[in-house]
């Protein structure tokens, strides 16, 4: 036993370490490559541990950054397609609404067109019966106003233009005289009182279209009760007025004339009776 410990003895000293033999030769090339002027002082990489430790840790940094990179916009992506995924069921419930809104407008639509229809008639029905025709009894004019057929006729006393005469009228709810049969024209002539040449508006005009004779309601002059040789258009003569003078062989239904309408003259208004209380 003695002699096997001091054989192993002698081997480990007399042969050296191959690994430590290893590492010292490669201390000695590295001494000589540094110490080597034709290398400039320069290190081979293949004798830089720490460079090659950094790169290999880089480029596995930069993997990683890769993928989580990846990863992050392969979940954008899928949360974006959440909203159209979950949008795509609701287009037939949507779609069911607007044609059941659609459906109660054209309801609510026809059911508006009637009550107006509704209100129409009772508000004529209403003015109907605030109204005198020929046939209605128990119709009534206010004070000053003549009362015939119907209708309400204001004879004035002061003068001023066939527009100003129309406007006078307006306001107090009628017109300038419509005259449309000859009982209405004879009623009229005889309220009218004789002077020299007394001379009323009334409500007809060709001021828009020479010739063209209309009433103040925009309905065409048929026939008229027009003295011989008038209307004649003198001096622009574009609005009718009548007469009623001394001259007692005159007669109602030829006492029409024209005459300029800025002259200046009395009028007959007219407008709608009311129904007595």
């Amino acid at each position: 036993m003695y002699m096997n410990t001091e054989r192993m003895l002698d081997n480990l000293t007399d042969k050296p370490d191959p690994d430590l033999s290893d590492y010292c030769n490669m201390a000695e090339v590295r001494f000589s490559v540094l110490n080597n002027p034709q290398n400039n002082g320069k290190r081979p990489f293949c004798q830089e541990p720490f460079k090659v430790s950094t790169a290999c840790l880089t480029a596995f940094c930069l993997l990683l950054l890769v993928v989580l990179v990846a990863t992050n916009v392969h979940k954008s992506s899928s949360v974006q397609d959440l909203p159209s995924s979950s949008a795509e069921p609701q287009m037939p419930k949507t779609c069911t609404n607007v044609t059941n809104l659609t459906a109660e407008l054209q309801i609510l639509r026809r059911v508006k067109s009637d009550l107006e229809e509704e209100i129409k008639v009772k508000v004529t029905e209403a003015a109907a019966a605030t109204q005198c025709t020929p046939m209605t009894a128990n119709c009534s004019c206010p004070v000053a106003w003549h009362y015939f057929n119907g209708s309400c006729y204001f004879i004035s006393n002061n003068s001023q233009s066939w527009p100003e005469s129309q406007a006078y009228c307006k306001v107090k709810g009628g017109h300038l005289a419509i005259i449309l049969t000859a009982d209405e024209q004879t009623f009229i002539w005889n309220l009218l009182p004789r002077g020299h040449w007394n001379a009323f508006w009334f409500g007809i005009t060709d001021e828009e279209t020479e010739g063209d004779w209309r009433w103040v309601d925009g309905t065409k002059l048929v026939g008229g009760f027009w003295e011989d040789g008038e209307p004649n258009n003198h001096i622009n003569e574009d609005c009718g007025y009548m007469i009623k003078t001394l001259v007692l062989s005159r007669i109602a239904t030829k006492s029409w004339y024209d005459a300029p309408c800025y002259m200046s003259r009395p009028w007959i208004c007219e407008k709608k009776a009311d129904v007595s209380s």
